[in-house]
């Protein structure tokens, strides 16, 4: 078990007082198995009301209505957490899912739904080729494969972070040879989907033991808000890939929302009543730290 500090900072300015419309945040995990929330604060500068809510997914949401206009508005998340690693590095895969291709069973494949659809049809042509390779022989596997394509992302595409709106498509990182940490859990999770497997995407912070972005353990995406996938396999459940650090079910990796398209993600959403010029400026800060138990 590891306990931890995170302090995630949304600054917002404008040239003059705008009203709010509701924002709906996404920055508090659930209580689980695996993680267990200790303290959490939701601190917002201009005074509103929250209330908190259950999505589609049972992640925690803070639907946020303002009470004043201002020309500022920031909104500060504090939590302490424990983050409990799965047990052992061996995963009890069920007999029949061991080895690739294998057939979910009728009640998973009615669960998993959509999870198990690519949702992006321009893509599916350029995966396909670009999955080839990894499934050339029958019987492979199944958590080598998804080790060598969570790998294969890692290693072979350049990290560079962007801080516009929006993911890429599978077939524009691809194309392109580098994106975000949000791109390539698309590009994973889109490819698990392509073979057949039930995945989804997640979002939240990656501890760096170096606190710093360019530490010598090479972690990309620390200090910042993260993503990264989650793939369904009998037995073990889901499994954790986060392709930007070539990590499985790493301790360092602490959830705030799953979700089954990247665009269901976002940390803080919402709108405000004015013009374009109104807009000055956006300022995001994330520290996480490691605390004594």
């Amino acid at each position: 078990m590891q306990r931890f500090t995170i302090r995630h900072t949304t600054t917002y300015r404008y040239h003059r007082p705008v009203r709010f419309e509701r924002h709906r945040l996404m920055v508090r995990p659930r209580d689980s198995h695996d993680i267990r929330i200790i303290d959490a604060s939701l601190a917002i500068s201009v005074p509103s009301k929250v209330n908190w809510v259950h999505d589609v997914f049972s992640n925690s949401i803070a639907l946020v209505d303002f009470e004043a206009s201002s020309d500022f508005l920031e909104i500060e998340s504090r939590l302490t957490l424990e983050r409990y690693a799965r047990n052992g590095t061996s995963y009890d895969i069920a007999p029949e899912a061991r080895l690739y291709p294998f057939v979910y069973g009728t009640d998973d494949r009615i669960d998993l739904g959509r999870m198990t659809e690519c949702h992006y049809e321009n893509s599916i042509g350029v995966l396909s080729g670009w999955l080839d390779p990894f499934v050339r022989t029958r019987n492979v596997p199944t958590l080598d494969l998804l080790a060598d394509i969570n790998h294969r992302i890692h290693a072979s595409l350049t990290y560079e972070p962007r801080y516009r709106e929006g993911t890429q498509s599978p077939k524009e990182t691809l194309e392109r040879g580098s994106g975000t940490c949000r791109d390539f859990a698309v590009l994973l999770l889109e490819g698990a989907r392509y073979l057949g497997f039930g995945a989804r995407f997640l979002t939240g912070y990656l501890y760096d033991p170096a606190n710093d972005r360019q530490s010598a353990r090479g972690i990309r995406g620390a200090q910042s808000t993260h993503a990264w996938a989650e793939i369904y396999i009998p037995g073990p459940g889901w499994v954790e890939f986060d392709p930007t650090n070539d990590l499985i079910d790493s301790p360092y990796l602490i959830r705030v929302a799953v979700t089954r398209d990247a665009s269901q993600a976002l940390p803080i959403s919402g709108t405000y009543v004015g013009t374009a010029n109104d807009f000055a400026g956006l300022a995001v800060g994330v520290e996480v730290s490691e605390a004594q138990p």
